[in-house]
């Protein structure tokens, strides 16, 4: 009998496990172990209709909004393996095999191991007790936590193995299944988007809402609308400056106290103006400053950064994933904005070679002793974003993970080296007017530069381009009066950096989560957002959703807010589970009504529905009798290749015809075939049809 059965999330994490053991078999600290693994999530929720009682199929079954909201205890949650299918072949498998082959492989062990991703979500917990539960383990289950599929970190996890008793008294697991739970009921929302929609004529497939989704489909959506019906507006204030052209103004604490002071009209301002003379500068003041490192990046920073130069979030989300698995950064759905001595005194040795891969000067490298602002003397549980402990030998080499590789960890690598440069030092110069002292003056002048030679990410991520440029050390020695023109200030595009910031400053969702959310509503044809170069803009489907959900709990921040904090809740078993999930009865209840009233608006805002129907050109057809006397037309292309009048003639004949095409990669092909009636989706239709050995000979 085997002591443990080491249950990890993918095939990957399984490698590495065997690695740090000795072996998918073994002995490891005086125990006997197994590695097994899954393939992620191999079960999933079935349809609403399939979850309830006979006498309320229909109604589960209905997107009628009369038959909503939902009644939860309807409800058995029950769960079917995955049928996937593969995007290159079309067949469909079924992980009801791959839970047949990890029944069979734990049968004869002592104890369950769940070692899958150590998720601050959960999802590692949610996945694994679904598989318990579907191969009906009923030994005792054990947890074995890790910071990364590091050796050190998986043997240190193994000899601190902890004890199970059930999936109801694992905090992670309710809470990661309560939020798949709130997940699934907010199909309800997406039922009602997609019903209010049709009803008012407007030819749509699905209007996804949900979690995170409609929340960001609505906050770019304002700020779109904010820069479209954004009207410059003017004024002119009276400002000092001195020939350094270090100006020098009055401080507000807001608009309201600025205005009497900035004249819609350059006249008033002149005549403003005429009170003031030139004045002496006076009490110039020089602070010398330091200013250390900006913090470690998280997925969704780093996306920012990445996305300006085209790499898009299902890009640098699938491909750091594959770093993270190869050992050359660490853990991606980390929550830990630091990392822990152990993990900085381990990177430490690194250095030199990762600083040789991305070009940084060694000699900037001198801040060696751990930053508080970096590193904790505490416990985390993945740490930071960081290099891992294999260095690559060069960038180009990571070019195998994807074409972002070489860039992510360019980036991953220079943000943390930046730590152990040493301050950047500025000296802060202010001075104000020897007559007028409410004209004051502030700049601050660079000394020296030092982690900014390595990696400034503070500039990187910011919502506006900055230009610190030339500033001059020189002040006076006196300043005169001018105009300056400025006006309202235009609301900034919807970035990736701007929409990151964002829920990063709200703290809304890890940094992974940011991101995959992204990648989910800028994707396929039901996309919310399209995404080009790190800016945003909506999608005719993003537009109707966002419309719908105006003043809605599920596109509302502080509403998120509180959900996630409630999901928390219950993860530290504060808060049943129970009434996490009434608060989804309460958001349809509550938006239900408010979706059908702004659908009103849609017409208004969006059009008349003939506008989101596409146009496609239309095919070139030929037309004749075939050899029976039946009238019939077809389409006069085929494979790029367009059949001459002879070709027509002999296909309206009956006869076959033969001609050459160009696959899709460029390679001729030869192809032969007659006319013939055929079938697609249940419509009848004459086409030209190919042999059956043409397609046979091509794929040989």
């Amino acid at each position: 009998m085997t002591d443990y059965a080491i249950l990890c999330e993918k095939a990957s994490a399984a490698k590495n496990f065997a690695t740090a053991l000795g072996g998918t078999t073994g002995t490891f600290g005086g125990k006997t172990f197994r590695i097994v693994h899954s393939h992620g999530h191999l079960l999933e929720f079935v349809d609403p209709k399939d979850q309830v009682p006979e006498d309320q199929v229909s109604r589960y079954r209905s997107w009628k909004l009369e038959h909503l909201p939902w009644t939860i205890s309807d409800f058995t949650w029950e769960k079917q393996p995955i049928v996937s299918k593969n995007p290159r072949t079309g067949r469909k498998k079924s992980a009801k095999g791959d839970l047949a082959d990890l029944k069979k492989a734990v049968k004869d062990c002592s104890a369950l191991v769940i070692a899958t991703d150590v998720d601050p979500s959960g999802e590692g917990e949610l996945l694994a007790w679904e598989i318990i539960e579907a191969i009906n383990w009923r030994k005792p289950v054990k947890r074995l936590y890790f910071a990364d599929e590091e050796a050190r970190s998986i043997q240190s996890g193994f000899y601190q193995i902890k004890d199970l008793t059930t999936a109801k008294q694992d905090g992670d697991f309710l809470k990661s299944d309560a939020r798949s739970k709130w997940d699934y009921l907010s199909m309800q929302l997406t039922r009602i988007a997609t019903t209010v929609t049709k009803q008012a004529g407007y030819p749509v497939r699905v209007v996804r809402e949900g979690r995170l989704k409609s929340l960001m489909a609505r906050h770019v959506y304002e700020q779109d609308q904010a820069r479209k019906t954004y009207r410059r507006k003017a004024y002119y204030e009276v400002k000092f400056q001195d020939p350094q052209k270090h100006v020098f103004a009055r401080k507000f604490k807001d608009d309201e106290a600025a205005a009497p002071y900035r004249h819609a009209s350059e006249a008033d301002a002149q005549r403003e103006m005429t009170q003031y003379h030139p004045s002496a500068v006076a009490n110039v003041k020089t602070t010398r400053r330091h200013s250390g490192p900006p913090k470690l990046l998280d997925l969704s920073n780093l996306a920012s950064i990445l996305a300006p130069r085209g790499y898009n979030a299902k890009e640098v989300l699938a491909t750091y994933q594959k770093m993270y698995e190869a050992k050359i950064v660490s853990y991606p759905r980390t929550d830990d904005a630091k990392i822990s001595m152990g993990q900085f005194k381990q990177l430490l040795p690194l250095v030199p070679a990762i600083a040789k891969v991305v070009s940084v000067d060694q000699q900037l490298l001198t801040h060696r002793q751990p930053r508080p602002s970096h590193v904790t003397t505490g416990s985390v549980d993945h740490g930071a974003n960081r290099p891992g402990e294999k260095v690559p030998g060069s960038l180009s080499m990571l070019s195998k993970y994807s074409k972002s590789g070489p860039a992510i960890y360019e980036v991953v690598a220079k943000n943390f080296l930046a730590m152990l440069g040493e301050d950047y030092v500025f000296d802060h110069i202010t001075a104000e007017l020897a007559d007028y002292p409410a004209f004051k003056t502030a700049f601050n002048v660079p000394v020296a530069l030092n982690y900014k030679l390595i990696y400034d990410s503070s500039r990187q991520i910011g919502d506006a381009d900055s230009d610190e440029g030339a500033v001059q050390r020189a002040v006076g020695p006196q300043a005169a009066p001018f105009i300056f023109e400025g006006a309202n200030k235009k609301p900034v595009a919807p970035t990736m950096k701007w929409l990151m910031n964002y829920l990063q400053q709200h703290n809304i969702g890890t940094g992974a989560t940011r991101v995959s959310t992204v990648s989910q509503i800028t994707s396929g044809p039901t996309a919310l957002l399209k995404e080009r170069k790190g800016q945003f803009s909506m999608t005719d489907v993003g537009t109707i959703s966002a419309i719908l959900t105006e003043g809605t709990i599920i596109s509302s921040t502080n509403a998120t807010k509180r959900l996630l904090t409630l999901m928390d809740q219950v993860g530290r078993f504060e808060l049943p589970p129970d009434q996490l999930l009434m608060t989804a009865t309460q958001t349809v209840e509550h938006d239900l009504p408010l979706m059908v009233a702004n659908a009103d608006k849609l017409r208004q805002l969006v059009g008349e529905p003939t506008k989101l129907v596409k146009k496609y050109p239309q095919k070139a057809k030929t037309s004749g009798k075939t050899k029976t006397g039946e009238e019939v037309k077809f389409n006069q292309v085929w494979g790029g290749h367009r059949f001459t009048a002879e070709e027509v003639t002999a296909l309206l004949a009956g006869e076959e015809i033969k001609f050459q095409i160009k696959t899709k990669r460029g390679k001729p092909m030869a192809v032969h075939g007659k006319l013939a009636q055929q079938t697609y989706k249940g419509h009848k239709f004459w086409g030209f049809k190919p042999a059956a050995d043409v397609f046979a000979r091509s794929g040989k």
